[in-house]
């Protein structure tokens, strides 16, 4: 069996990764209670940054909640901006000084785990999980079959006899 090296692009770095963070919003009335908290617009965006994986997102927060004794309610939202960075263990072999991508994926969209008020101040918690991987060159060995396969032999299907009967039996002016 011989064997041959070739270079190809493939994922030589995968990791993902887990985030809690905390977060306050200050709001022109008290709030009595905390209706609801939604996070929306996730977007986010991979690099590599010497031997890390940086991710620059954003999301928008919008919280809802009543206030002068549940009598009123409103909705306040807020732009939160993020840079994570990853250790990423690469395979052997990966070449990193070549072209790589950064692919980011979202495992677990940013959510809302718990809200807290204190007088005009709304504090809240939101986990989210990035998952990375980094496509760049390798190397690897294959096996390959020196003997080449013999090639089969064609018939040809069709003899004069069935050329004949196609020639008669066609109708020229089928389209009229």
């Amino acid at each position: 069996m011989a064997y041959k090296e070739i270079v190809t692009k493939a994922v030589i770095g995968k990791g993902k990764k887990y985030f809690k963070n905390s977060y306050e919003l200050e709001v022109e009335n008290t709030p009595s209670n905390v209706l609801g908290c939604w996070v929306i617009n996730h977007k986010f965006k991979g690099y590599k940054t010497g031997d890390k994986v940086g991710v620059d997102g954003s999301f928008d927060v919008n919280i809802w909640y009543s206030y002068e004794n549940d009598s009123k309610t409103t909705v306040v939202n807020k732009k939160i901006e993020y840079n994570d960075s990853f250790n990423v263990k690469t395979k052997e072999n990966a070449d990193l000084t070549s072209d790589t991508e950064i692919i980011v994926r979202t495992l677990k969209q940013p959510t809302c785990l718990k809200v807290d008020t204190n007088g005009n101040t709304i504090n809240f918690d939101i986990e989210k999980e990035l998952g990375v991987e980094i496509v760049g060159e390798t190397k690897m060995k294959i096996s390959v079959e020196e003997e080449e396969e013999p090639w089969d032999e064609i018939d040809e299907e069709m003899d004069e006899k069935v050329e004949e009967e196609i020639d008669n039996n066609v109708d020229e002016n089928y389209i009229k």
